[in-house]
């Protein structure tokens, strides 16, 4: 039988099978249509968990997929993944500011309560489920901090007004150089010398509130929370931040509400919006100025989402920019997060991080996550986001691709992601909620679970050099694992120990164990037990970079 094409359909809800003849085994493709778009998947006793979208990839990836399967359960098991092809699209913008326009009315499926966090039992089916075909929604809602006497002397932290453009689709990703021809001359240094950073002076924390729709900066190394800083009106539920490489910015994400908000770090970054020749911030941790009132705020956005608490934006990560030799640092830095639009839409958007303008969205139907938009993210060493879903399949946005596309990873239902980070090779890891953690390798599609770590709800993960560090729940505490051998370690019990929830790596190494009950604990990798409690106030539920940490782990070393 011949092969099935782009043009080929199947009926409602029904599959719809080809065979094909293979040199060794039968190869058998189930369609899935359930609205005009098909999504095949193939059937056959070494290849398993990939998805093809007909009309994007066509049949040349597939000898990719001869991966062989070991099904011992205790050690390695293999599923096969390819390339989804999205293209990306253009949001149009709207001519008004307010940050409330543009979403949707909510149908809430859950509050932001301090009592509420999100599934933490549960399990996956092996059907990946349907594909849907909803109204496009392209439209996000934008607010910039004007600058017509901007305090410090970057000129790009001084361009942000609010005339919004928008980029056209023709890209050439995030790891492009700029600045002096190596023809011309010796390099001036290389992206890991310094990043223009020199000595690290000032590190923190961002950990955000729940309850309090704020985000708390902490210095890691004083220990000291410095200030505080409202992320919405109230209701937001603040539960992702991400830290750019070089710690000067951070994107605080708001799951009620829709709402993504970016902060400066330093003074000289932020912006003299009312002209009196001073910055008005927040000087401490009892110091919150009211929503929108604080100069450390360049920009907000509430975007199309689907109107529910599991719509909401969470995964988020920034790229670095591109690498100016004659700087001898990053510029240009973005922002990747991801949002689910109604009808079941993954919306994964690239956005100017010091500007907010949105440069590119790329959709993704029938994203499959337990209901849930996609629930972290993370960078690779080709600064190429990945984003996790719950309990579900993955992505990777190939951002070095022009049209940008998505390759997405469907694992067995034994890994039960709910923690999500990528190491410095470039490997994901996966924190399972009644999972063990587990390694991916992208290039040979193996997962491997480390032995006794399934013993209770895995949270927040973080991989540092040496180790990888995942938050538990039932027992609490934090599990310590060899990253090169994929061994267990040791598993680690604060005292006190309630609720652990997000794991983050400091910009000196530090690993930083986030508490929901109001608390963190700042760990030295090689002298666990002389850990170190810092009190912030707030109910956290936070999994992502809080420090720049993952960012800066994957630059060149």
């Amino acid at each position: 039988m011949a092969r099935p094409q782009p043009g080929d359909r199947g009926s409602g809800a029904f599959p719809r099978s080809y065979s094909l003849a293979a040199a060794v085994h039968p190869l058998k493709i189930t369609c899935f249509d359930p609205t005009n778009t098909p999504e095949c998947r193939w059937i056959h006793p070494i290849l398993a968990g990939m998805a093809i979208r007909p009309g994007h990839i066509g049949w040349r990836a597939a000898p990719v997929l001869l991966v062989l399967a070991c099904g011992d359960g205790g050690n390695e098991s293999a599923s096969a993944s390819d390339t989804a092809t999205a293209t990306a699209t253009t949001p149009s913008m709207p001519t008004s500011l307010d940050p409330t326009s543009g979403s949707v009315p909510t149908t809430s499926n859950g509050s932001a309560d301090a009592t509420n966090t999100e599934p933490t039992v549960g399990s996956v089916s092996d059907s990946d489920g349907q594909t849907t075909t909803p109204n496009p929604t392209t439209g996000v809602s934008t607010v910039v901090t004007t600058d017509q006497t901007s305090v410090g002397p970057d000129p790009q932290t001084d361009t942000s007004n609010t005339s919004i453009t928008t980029a056209t689709t023709t890209t050439t990703g995030d790891s492009t150089s700029t600045g002096a021809d190596e023809s011309t001359g010796p390099i001036v240094c290389n992206p890991g010398d310094t990043m223009g950073m020199g000595m690290v002076d000032k590190s923190y924390i961002w950990i955000p509130s729940q309850d309090l729709t704020d985000v708390a900066k902490v210095n890691t190394q004083t220990l000291i929370e410095v200030a505080r800083y409202k992320t919405g009106a109230g209701g937001d539920s603040p539960s992702r931040t991400a830290v750019s490489a070089d710690g000067r910015f951070v994107v605080v994400n708001g799951r009620q509400s829709g709402r993504s908000t970016m902060f400066a770090a330093n003074l000289e970054d932020c912006v003299d919006s009312n002209g009196n020749g001073m910055i008005d911030t927040s000087q401490n941790k009892n110091d919150v100025r009211p929503w929108m009132a604080d100069e450390c705020m360049r920009w907000t956005i509430t975007w199309p989402f689907g109107g529910g608490f599991s719509d909401g934006p969470r995964g988020v990560t920034w790229t670095p920019g591109t690498f100016d030799e004659n700087l001898c640092q990053y510029v240009n830095p973005k922002v990747w997060l991801a949002y689910l639009a109604p009808g079941v839409v993954a919306h994964f958007v690239r956005i100017d991080g010091q500007t907010g303008t949105v440069e590119e969205t790329i959709q993704l139907p029938g994203w499959n996550a337990s209901g849930y938009s996609p629930y972290g993210a993370a960078l690779d060493p080709e600064f190429r986001p990945w984003f996790g879903g719950l309990r579900g399949e993955f992505v990777r946005v190939n951002s070095d691709q022009n049209p940008i596309t998505l390759s997405e990873f469907f694992p067995g239902g034994e890994v039960q992601t709910y923690g999500f980070t990528v190491d410095r090779d470039g490997d994901p890891w996966h924190a399972g909620c009644v999972g063990a953690i587990t390694h991916f390798n992208p290039d040979t599609n193996t997962y491997t679970p480390v032995p006794g770590t399934n013993q209770g709800c895995l949270r927040g993960i973080a991989a540092d050099e040496n180790y990888v560090w995942a938050a538990s729940n039932g027992p609490c505490g934090i599990y310590q694992v060899d990253r090169l051998t994929k061994t267990l370690i040791k598993f680690h019990v604060p005292q006190p120990c309630s609720t652990a929830i997000g794991v983050s790596i400091d910009l000196e190494k530090f690993v930083w164990l986030v508490d929901q009950e109001g608390w963190a604990w700042k760990i030295d990798p090689e002298n666990v037990p002389a850990m170190q409690q810092v009190m912030v106030p707030g109910s956290h539920y936070v999994y992502s970079d809080m420090t720049g940490g993952q960012v800066l782990s994957v630059l060149p070393q």
